[in-house]
């Protein structure tokens, strides 16, 4: 499936929830017609303790329809 915004792109929450919030696009899945977006619709994840890691509760992103997203320009950065 082809998708209109790709990973790295700057989008805005057109509909649902987390209307209005923007961010980079951080994953795309076509075939769940999902996007993962860089600082919206954060979730809490239980996440158990292992050899590697401490576990307990963090904080992720959790994915966001695509047809619920609309490409934007970046803002500008500031220049001194």
């Amino acid at each position: 499936m082809k998708t209109h915004v790709k990973k790295g792109d700057f989008v805005t929450v057109i509909s649902g929830g987390h209307k209005g919030k923007t961010g980079t696009i951080l994953a795309v899945h076509p075939a769940k017609s999902q996007v993962i977006i860089q600082g919206v619709h954060l979730i809490k994840k239980h996440v158990k303790k292992t050899q590697t890691s401490e576990g307990g509760i963090i904080e992720k992103e959790g994915p966001v329809h695509i047809s619920n997203v609309r490409l934007t320009e970046a803002p500008a950065k500031a220049t001194k």
